[in-house]
This record gives structure tokens, C-alpha cells and sequence, in this order.
């Protein structure tokens, strides 16, 4: 399914299912909370072992003149987990909470929780990003990659692990037609980062990405 049906489809199900009644704001649920660790603490492990033992040929290579180096790629990894974190941590928990809205979304959670992260590994839809995380030839070595994205992950499990924010509660629409919770955008960290292992894996299996 195209990313654009699979988000036509989530928000139509989100839709039929919302229930015009008074509601509280609620801390993140246990289920929520575990998901999203699981979710962030797997994808750490795939990007670490993607770029994990690389030689320096292997960390340069470009496929093409408008290709991205695995070197680039890790640099854009780790230049979007701080700018997404922002985005749910900052711009959608100081937005107004809307617990109504939350209520007659939550029966679907779960499906369109799976429905974004597939979305998001699809790597035949593609996608421009935002200036902010446009790789600049920052981490000369993959090790200073690691050390960086250690670091920078490390902060959002952080804020995963401890928060009482009303996840839920909070909303964002960083793509037309979607509408997104703060748990969604804690997810979202995860999907992207394993989005572009992929992309990490398809340089690795370029015909001529260096044996060494």
C-alpha cells in the first residue's frame, strides 16, 4: 500500500471512531511507554551494528554522484533524532491537549501505531529532507558517528523512561493528512532511524562498495 492510502486510511478509521465526550488528560500508559522503548532501543542496535567494524573506504563510498555515503546517511540519522525529539518533547507537548480527541482515537491506537512504522521503513516511497538534516560532512569516522548517536539517543530513552506527559493528548500533522500523537512522534524517531538502515544496507550491497 502506498504511504498516501495507508495515511487515508488510518485518518478515515481515527475519524469514525471519535467520541464527542468529556475526557481527561492521562499519564502515557505502561503499553505505550514498553512499545516505544522496544521500539527505540531496537532500532539503536540496527543502526550501531549497521556502521559498526567499517573501514574508512566503506564509510565514504557513494554509489553515485547523488547518492548518500553510509557517512552521510548516519549523519542525517543523527541530525533528525534531535530535530524529532524537539518536535514531540517542545513544539507538540506545548501545544493544547485535546483528551477528547485522544478518547475516540485510542480504540485504533495500535493500528495505526503499525501502520505509521511500515509506512516509514518503506523505502520505494521517498522523501526530501528538511534542510535542518541535511548531512554536512560532520563525523569523519564511524566511530565518532556512534559516539554522537549514543549520545543523542540516549536523551530521547530518557525522556521515554521518565515522562508523565500526556502523549496521547498532544497533536501534530508533520504530513498532510495525518495526524499524529506524541507517542506516534516517539515512534516515528524509531521508524526513521530504521528507515535509513535500510538505506545504510542498500550501500553496503552496491556493486562496488569496498570489500575493505
Amino acid at each position: 500500500m502506498r504511504i498516501s492510502s495507508l495515511i487515508v486510511a488510518l485518518t478515515a478509521a481515527a475519524t469514525l471512531l471519535a467520541v464527542p465526550r468529556a475526557v481527561f488528560a492521562g499519564p502515557l500508559e505502561k503499553s505505550d511507554r514498553e512499545r516505544v522503548l522496544s521500539e527505540l532501543h531496537a532500532s539503536r542496535k540496527q543502526f550501531l551494528d549497521a556502521i559498526a567494524g567499517l573501514s574508512q573506504a566503506q564509510w565514504t563510498y557513494k554509489a553515485g554522484p547523488d547518492r548518500w555515503s553510509i557517512a552521510e546517511v548516519s549523519e542525517h540519522i543523527i541530525a533528525a533524532e534531535g530535530y524529532l525529539s524537539n518536535m514531540v518533547m517542545k513544539q507538540m507537548m506545548g501545544s493544547a491537549a485535546d483528551a477528547t480527541k485522544a478518547e475516540g482515537r485510542k480504540p485504533n491506537n495500535s493500528v495505526m501505531d503499525e501502520g505509521f512504522l511500515v509506512s516509514l521503513r518503506d523505502r520505494t516511497q521517498k522523501a526530501t529532507a528538511p534542510g535542518e538534516i541535511v548531512p554536512k560532512g560532520i563525523y569523519k569516522t564511524p566511530q565518532a558517528a556512534a559516539d554522537a548517536f549514543k549520545a543523542a539517543r540516549e536523551k530521547t530513552l530518557d525522556y521515554a523512561r521518565t515522562t508523565n506527559d500526556a502523549l496521547r493528548d498532544h497533536f501534530s500533522m508533520p504530513f498532510p493528512g495525518f495526524e499524529m500523537d506524541g507517542v506516534q512522534g516517539l515512534l516515528m524517531i524509531a521508524g526513521h532511524n530504521e528507515r535509513h538502515v535500510l538505506q545504510i544496507l542498500e550501500v553496503k550491497a552496491s556493486a562496488g562498495y569496498p570489500a575493505k
